[in-house]
């Protein structure tokens, strides 16, 4: 068959051949210059610091905590996924906001307008958080890896993992591998496909969207403040907000702006559609992780993930003997992707709150003492790793962890933020005020009576 088209091509008059080309030509030129193709490619390429964030979010810690949640609750806390969403957002435009209109940092505002105590302790706990973050998202990826290779030594793979994650964060341009490895992250959008192959409770899918259910049980208080400090995280607000910096400076612009009128309102509406985005991502990711985990494993009878292959279970119905596979490259492609973030966000706190030179575009040679805290940070969550923690149930811990430390950020953020003489013009409006002073409230509550479990015996 191949020789026969090859023969007619040739026998063909020139004439014809080169109207077929032409031809050809207009329809490639017509298919390239469609504009909504031209506009969805235009959408994802001006995605950046929110998307990025939004994806890092669902990072191991937070694809355990909701995989948990729908196994032990079934669809009973499916709400928070929609309830967080307006919170999440508002919270993480504002930390955009303050380092487009600011040219700092969070923790270079906070040392600005705050005493130093405040600083140092915003500091030591987001340090400490994502400490522990960092240690259990490395686990997680050694044990997802060991569903593909249970021979591969479990400790062997967490070193390898932190190689691997200083390497590309200190060698390589992050934004750059960034890029490849939010495309990585919709491995996650299998959730959403499983949907369509496991048996819903239609009825009470859409009731516990829609309305609130709480029983105040001491394990669902522990679940929740885990849901809402893995969604409303304190590294995610130091991360997006020097992201935006940094983005300035690769665009040529200062570090520190002089007036807060350089910041226009072009700027803001892109940050704003990147920022909500990312959001959206993220809690989305998070309503059909839940969903399909109710569905599959708690209407099954497993209601307590003790493995990643308890967790991996919940993509069985879609993906069968892979769904092993495709857990694993979900957990380590968001992992590659949220390690950094983590460590990259407590190296720009201390190094703001140090005066050192920071920034991932930098070499390692021209900020040292950044890339120091990265390195530190890095080898102090591997080494977690060799003290017997278990890597599954240290993931939900540490998001709580983070749901604890959040509200004392959150404080900080929403009064920079709506402060007139810091952010000008661009200072929150009553509405944007309203919510993030009840995300703030919320997050109080929730650890307060999160930190009575812990006090109060049962």
């Amino acid at each position: 068959m191949p020789q026969k088209i090859i023969e007619t091509i040739a026998s063909a008059p020139a004439e014809t051949l080169e109207k077929t080309l032409v031809a050809t030509q207009r329809l490639a030129k017509k298919l390239t210059d469609n504009k909504p193709v031209k506009k969805a490619e235009r959408y994802w390429a001006a995605l950046g610091p929110g998307l990025t964030t939004g994806a890092a979010d669902d990072d191991p810690s937070g694809i355990a905590t909701y995989s948990q949640t729908g196994a032990q609750y079934g669809y009973n806390l499916l709400w928070l996924s929609f309830f967080s969403f307006p919170l999440m957002a508002v919270v993480q435009e504002m930390c955009a906001r303050i380092g487009l209109v600011t040219g700092r940092g969070l923790a270079g505002n906070i040392k600005r307008h705050y005493a130093k105590w405040v600083l140092y302790a915003c500091t030591a706990l987001l340090f400490a958080a994502n400490t522990f973050n960092i240690g259990a998202d490395l686990g997680a990826m050694a044990k997802a890896t060991q569903l593909l290779q249970p021979h591969f030594n479990f400790y062997s793979l967490v070193v390898f993992f932190t190689l691997i994650s200083l390497m590309l964060q200190i060698f390589t341009n992050y934004s750059q591998y960034a890029k490849y490895l939010k495309w990585l992250a919709l491995v996650l959008l299998t959730y959403v496909l499983s949907v369509f192959f496991v048996r819903l409770d239609g009825k009470a899918l859409l009731s516990n969207t829609l309305l609130p259910h709480l029983t105040f049980g001491r394990d669902e208080i522990f679940l929740i403040c885990g849901i809402l400090g893995t969604t409303i995280s304190p590294y995610l607000f130091f991360w997006q907000t020097s992201q935006e910096v940094e983005e300035e400076i690769l665009a040529g612009k200062t570090s520190i702006k002089l007036r807060q009128s350089e910041t226009t309102r072009g700027e803001i509406k892109k940050m704003r559609t990147d920022v909500w985005t990312g959001m959206f991502f993220s809690n989305a990711v998070m309503f059909f992780i839940i969903v399909n985990c109710a569905a599959a494993l708690h209407q099954n009878g497993i209601t307590d993930i003790k493995t990643a292959a308890d967790a991996a279970a919940a993509l069985k119905p879609i993906a069968g003997p892979m769904a092993s596979l495709l857990f694993a490259l979900g957990v380590i492609g968001i992992g590659l992707l949220a390690v950094p973030v983590l460590a990259g966000s407590t190296a720009y706190a201390m190094s703001e709150a140090m005066g050192w030179k920071q920034g991932l575009y930098r070499k390692l040679s021209q900020a040292k003492p950044f890339y120091g805290i990265i390195i530190i940070s890095m080898l102090l969550g591997m080494l977690l790793n060799f003290m017997g923690l278990d890597p599954i149930k240290s993931l939900i811990y540490a998001a709580v962890l983070n749901g604890l430390v959040a509200p004392v950020i959150l404080v900080l953020i929403v009064q920079i933020s709506g402060n007139k003489k810091i952010m000008n013009h661009h200072a929150n409006g009553p509405a944007l005020n309203t919510i993030g002073w009840i995300a703030t409230a919320l997050m109080i509550l929730v650890g307060a009576a999160t930190l009575a479990i812990f006090i109060v015996p049962a």
